[in-house]
């Protein structure tokens, strides 16, 4: 069983708007350190970020305003970085925090399910979340602003046996209906590799966001069913990661999952979806 949302749905826009803000870091940093939470609900949007960035206001309501809607008010906080924290970065490439993590390759349950939500979201661009169990063939649509017999003979279209559309009825969706706050949709981004951290609003020396990222390309690079990655674990000022008891490189691992990220598109474009 797996939920996938659309870039639409209040988390995922939280996810973009922190993704948004460090593209724009990345672009006037080499080397950026940021790590921000977004709050978003009824006309008010609440960011607060630690940076080494000399972040300008008015770029920050910018990238709310496009991603969020011109109404939306911005409650802005920008802070330095913990003085420890950057001393720890400060020379080499070192892990930024404590985490565990495991890579998963994407099964058919996920493919299957992200194909049908980037397909519907091509026709219907509003707030959508989707739940698709393969063992009984059951797909149960929430979608936003759309009329749900219509919706129903779109997903029949897919051969999936039981279609459960709008179980409330009709639904305008948005963050007037539902709060939205970031990294809330992780199930969604990582599928079954989901553990602890978040995969958004953190530029890559986090290892939430570069180890995640690492173990999700090498698990799809296997050709294998199995996971070829099972755990990996490090800790804040480890210069290595543990990899089923192999040691790897923070720098390296740091480069693939940069490269990746903007192979992708950059960070915002990492959120929309996620990794799966």
């Amino acid at each position: 069983m797996f939920e996938k949302v659309n870039p639409s749905h209040p988390d995922k826009i939280c996810d973009r708007i922190g993704g948004a803000i460090v593209d724009l870091g990345y672009k006037m940093q080499d080397s950026p350190k940021i790590a921000g939470e977004c709050l978003l609900g009824h006309g008010n949007c609440h960011i607060i970020i630690e940076t080494s960035v000399n972040y300008k206001r008015e770029d920050i309501e910018d990238i709310v305003h496009r991603i969020a809607g011109f109404n939306v008010k911005v409650d802005l906080q920008i802070v330095p970085q913990d003085e420890h924290l950057a001393n720890n970065q400060s020379k080499i490439i070192k892990c930024g925090d404590n985490g565990i993590f495991k890579g998963c390759r994407v099964n058919e349950e996920e493919k299957k399910l992200t194909r049908i939500v980037r397909a519907l979201y091509k026709k219907y661009t509003f707030d959508g979340k989707f739940i698709y169990d393969s063992e009984t063939d059951t797909l149960i649509a929430c979608q936003s602003n759309v009329d749900s017999d219509k919706l129903k003979e779109d997903l029949e279209l897919t051969g999936i046996k039981n279609v459960i559309v709008n179980p409330l009825g009709y639904w305008t969706g948005g963050s007037d209906v539902d709060t939205g706050a970031c990294n809330r949709k992780l199930g969604s981004d990582l599928g079954r590799a989901v553990t602890g951290g978040g995969l958004h609003f953190k530029d890559i020396s986090k290892a939430d966001v570069a180890v995640n990222v690492y173990l999700h390309k090498m698990a799809q690079l296997s050709g294998k069913t199995e996971l070829p990655v099972k755990y990996a674990v490090c800790a804040i000022g480890d210069k290595d990661v543990v990899i089923d008891g192999v040691s790897k490189s923070y720098k390296e691992i740091t480069k693939v999952a940069l490269d990746y990220i903007k192979e992708l598109g950059g960070f915002e474009k990492l959120a929309e979806w996620g990794l799966v």
